[in-house]
């Protein structure tokens, strides 16, 4: 004689079955630059094996990750400054929030800005007053900081407010960028318009120093990160959060 299965035994198998895969979810993310590179790409793969939930990323700066979060397209933004800050850069563009408590924020980590120079560049080190001037535009020439005599190409990334803002804030101590500058839209350029020119400077993530960039000894500007949803975090969202803060720390780049 046959045995058959009782109901509750089948769904208990069912239920073993689906835990890995009917129940993992899609997460709508918009991040900019230095979150996207230091912190969700380099989690995605390990959080997507661990969960089961897939990781849509949305890039663009963080002024741009915020206006499509506000609008419904990603259900969470990652910005690499405070809330305020945040806020101010969204207000230069004539965009306003006006509702501060509509938004829930959670600080999920810290940032460091980087300067980042070609390798073939003979300087070593750089002091703040250094950063300053070369990006205020007081020191023009790589051998004012004990370089060789070039005239010192300096790149910016306005696409990338966030990182703007702080570095300007940090580094420059509030002081106007210098007009004579490169504007490169993302990252990646960034990094491989410093490894085609020698007299090239620019800052941002550690992913700045691929391609045999190298960073300076330099001093520490450090911001945070933070999460922004609308209201108290979904269940999949604090999934995300939760492994950024514990076992993705191992994965996020510095």
């Amino acid at each position: 004689m046959k045995r058959m299965l009782k109901p509750f035994a089948i769904g208990a198998a069912l239920f073993a079955l689906c835990s890995g895969s009917c129940l993992a979810e899609e997460i709508k993310i918009s991040a900019g630059g230095a979150p996207a590179d230091s912190i969700i790409k380099p989690i995605t793969a390990p959080f997507e094996k661990a969960t089961g939930d897939k990781i849509n990323l949305i890039f663009g700066g963080a002024t741009i990750s915020f206006k499509v979060f506000d609008r419904g397209d990603s259900e969470v933004v990652f910005a690499g400054s405070s809330f305020d800050d945040l806020l101010a850069a969204l207000k230069k563009e004539n965009y306003e929030v006006k509702d501060k408590s509509v938004y829930h924020v959670e600080t999920i980590g810290k940032s460091q800005i980087y300067v980042a120079i070609n390798k073939d560049n003979p300087v070593k080190a750089l002091t703040k007053e250094q950063i300053k001037g070369i990006y205020t535009g007081k020191i023009q020439n790589w051998k004012e900081v004990g370089g060789n005599d070039d005239a010192i190409m300096a790149i910016i990334s306005t696409q990338n407010p966030a990182t703007m803002g702080a570095f300007k804030k940090m580094a420059l101590d509030g002081a106007d960028y210098l007009k004579d500058n490169l504007d490169v839209p993302t990252y990646p350029e960034i990094t491989n318009t410093i490894a085609a020119n020698p007299n090239a400077i620019g800052f941002g993530p550690y992913s700045l120093s691929a391609q045999g960039n190298k960073i300076p000894q330099m001093p520490e500007f450090v911001r945070p990160v933070v999460a922004v949803t609308k209201g108290s975090p979904s269940a999949k969202i604090k999934r995300l959060l939760d492994f950024i803060k514990g076992d993705g720390q191992k994965y996020v780049k510095p």
